[in-house]
């Protein structure tokens, strides 16, 4: 049985990026993407919670997961 290679298969890399726990990116300690810091704005303030700018990008994605449990957006 054939198992799907990640960098061949665009469907299976965005699912298995999607799945990684923030904790493990090789990427999460650099500056937030201007994606991340717009839609952290929009639940930050549907949520009535502060905005913080100066997060990473791995800490952005942990705090846009809690904002759509709060806000009921997503998940």
């Amino acid at each position: 049985m054939a198992t799907s290679d990640p960098k061949s298969d665009p469907k299976n890399a965005a699912a298995s990026n999607a799945l990684k726990d923030p904790n493990e990116w090789t990427t999460g300690e650099e500056e937030m993407t201007g994606a991340q810091a717009s839609y952290l704005k929009t639940l930050s303030e549907e949520a009535g919670e502060p905005f913080d700018p100066t997060l990473t990008k791995a800490d952005a994605s942990k705090r846009i997961d809690e904002l759509q449990t709060k806000t009921g957006r997503g998940k």
